[in-house]
């Protein structure tokens, strides 16, 4: 069932990689370097970008029908050459920039949660400019467990100090939904990401959104004045 936005917010929570950041072209131009570093041929970026939410293996698995242990076992050498270069094309989604300077004059606070390693996360995040902005940003490895877990998601509520009733998470893969509500958020899946193949209004979203300009629709600003 469906619920209401929280009526007096206190923040949102955003999945990182295809929610905020179009990191895509800079995946795929790692795993066309790595593919050309052990003489594979190149997937589609048009492949690459629809299984981006799911991570490395999936990304990998686009050029090699291989078992997950053979994946795993090309992971390093991919993850080094991305922690090379993923910032080279990384840019916020059009819109988001304006979205999150929009909540900042509100008072409302954000965070991350995304099941990117750690040590890119952090990494990336800082290259964009936002560690200094972001309230809370919990990654894959922060705990045992990631989404759809909905513990990495309660994890960035404690940490930015928000109640999780009274927050929005915002993401492109239903393990996003999943988790948000689960965690007791009000959900939001974004069409502007890459989705997985999937379609965003099965997941079971509070809201399924086509622009970051319309999130503020969402929320009670008169309560953040």
């Amino acid at each position: 069932m469906k619920k209401s936005p929280p009526s007096s917010p206190q923040g949102v929570l955003f999945d990182l990689d295809g929610t905020l950041l179009d990191s895509a072209p800079d995946l795929h131009a790692t795993l066309a370097a790595y593919c050309d570093e052990v003489g594979a041929g190149v997937p589609s970026y048009a492949a690459v970008r629809e299984v981006v939410s799911r991570g490395s293996r999936a990304i990998l698995r686009c050029a090699f029908d291989e078992s997950d242990q053979a994946l795993l076992e090309r992971m390093p050498r991919y993850l080094e050459l991305y922690h090379g270069m993923m910032c080279r094309h990384t840019r916020p989604f059009d819109g988001v920039e304006t979205l999150l300077e929009l909540l900042e004059t509100g008072g409302l606070a954000w965070g991350i949660v995304t099941n990117k390693p750690g040590y890119l996360t952090d990494d990336l995040v800082q290259q964009i400019g936002w560690s200094q902005r972001a309230a809370a940003v919990v990654s894959g490895d922060t705990l045992p467990v990631r989404k759809p877990d909905p513990a990495p998601v309660l994890l960035a509520c404690e940490r930015a100090g928000l109640e999780p009733a009274r927050c929005l998470f915002v993401g492109d893969d239903r393990r996003d939904i999943q988790a948000g509500r689960d965690a007791g958020l009000y959900t939001v899946a974004v069409l502007w990401g890459y989705l997985d193949g999937g379609d965003p209004h099965a997941w079971g979203a509070d809201a399924v959104l086509e622009h970051p300009s319309q999130l503020a629709g969402l929320l009670t600003w008169k309560a953040m004045a």
